[in-house]
């Protein structure tokens, strides 16, 4: 049983995981290096200290990492040698790999990629492909936007800027002519039209989670696609490729930020699409299935919350009532592609992306 969870990162997304899983009936202790005032009972810290993790998270249940992928090794060691449930929004493929690694011996669920993309865009894409009987292709697409852009980029940085620079940069996974290959970020450039406006979309690393490895053999072609209005992939090329800042992710990502800050009237398009075959009787018809929504800023508890933080954090919160309810694997691995689309909507936090 899932009742004490500790959250460890109070930052924009974390805080509101924390608030989303206090108001779904578990017993919450915040995590954060600096002293926060939220409502439930908040530790502060070094969270890149080992023995501070492993000390603070005993006699939880459950342990949610929201912090900067480079600091999620740690919690996830100390949760496994402690028996604790993990659960992270990490993209970075690596630190995914090694939680991987843990999970044959685990006791536990070790649950990384659980936010929006890693995570809900994966749950949507294999809740379509269940109802083909050969698929052709599954192409998944997401992006984070300024509602009223300003200026040639036509962006705001309202995720982590290193978590930015990393999908730019960082070589992606797909499945091509049925087999899994990796291609360069910021390539294959497409055109896509949702609610009569058009967009570029463009390949971005870590989307995808592990949804290559689930379905190699089974499909001809899978990919994710990072959606951003028309002209931004070729000025990112030329930032970090002509410009050289590819050199030094970090100056990168904090020049951004300075040049295109966050910005609370956001939104977010989540698209997915299955190309294949379903039986029809006795025969095959050739279907084409598509899920595409445009989530907005949301009300909760009295607050305005960014449309990338609430369903970031809904996403997890979602994942954890499943775990709590018994409707997920209790140790092991945990790949959001495995994870049903019906259950999770059923669930407090993710009938918020239906209400």
């Amino acid at each position: 049983m899932i009742k004490n969870v500790a959250v460890l990162g109070l930052g924009k997304v974390g805080s509101l995981v924390a608030i989303l899983l206090k108001n779904s009936g578990f017993k919450v202790t915040g995590i954060d290096s600096a002293k926060s005032d939220l409502g439930f009972k908040t530790i502060s810290g070094d969270l890149s200290d080992f023995k501070f993790i492993q000390k603070t998270i005993k006699g939880h249940d459950a342990v949610v990492s929201c912090l900067p992928y480079n600091l999620n090794k740690n919690v996830v060691k100390a949760a496994f040698e402690n028996e604790i449930h993990y659960f992270d929004l990490t993209e970075d493929v690596p630190t995914a790999n090694y939680i991987k690694s843990l999970s044959k011996k685990a006791k536990s669920i070790l649950a990384p990629q659980c936010g929006l993309a890693p995570g809900f865009i994966a749950i949507v894409g294999a809740s379509l492909a269940k109802n083909f009987e050969k698929i052709r292709s599954i192409e998944l697409r997401v992006g984070a936007l300024p509602q009223s852009p300003k200026g040639e980029l036509s962006y705001a940085f309202n995720w982590s800027a290193e978590g930015v620079v990393n999908q730019y940069l960082n070589d992606c996974q797909i499945i091509n002519d049925g087999e899994i290959k990796l291609v360069p970020a910021m390539g294959d450039l497409e055109k896509i039209v949702i609610d009569g406006k058009t967009f570029e979309a463009f390949t971005t690393s870590g989307g995808l989670g592990s949804m290559c490895e689930s379905f190699a053999g089974k499909v001809d072609k899978l990919n994710y696609k990072t959606i951003r209005y028309k002209g931004h992939m070729k000025l990112m090329k030329f930032y970090f490729h002509e410009l050289l800042m590819k050199d030094n992710r970090k100056m990168a990502g904090e020049i951004l930020v300075n040049a295109h800050p966050p910005v609370n009237n956001d939104v977010v398009y989540v698209y997915a699409a299955v190309d294949g075959w379903k039986k029809q009787g006795s025969k095959q018809a050739h279907c084409h299935d598509e899920f595409v929504k445009a989530y907005y800023p949301k009300n909760i508890n009295g607050t305005e919350w960014r449309a990338i933080s609430w369903t970031t954090a809904c996403s997890i919160a979602a994942v954890i009532e499943m775990a709590a309810k018994g409707k997920l694997p209790q140790k092991g691995y945990i790949k959001q592609e495995d994870i049903s689309l019906t259950e999770f909507l059923k669930t407090k936090n993710g009938a918020l992306y239906v209400s």
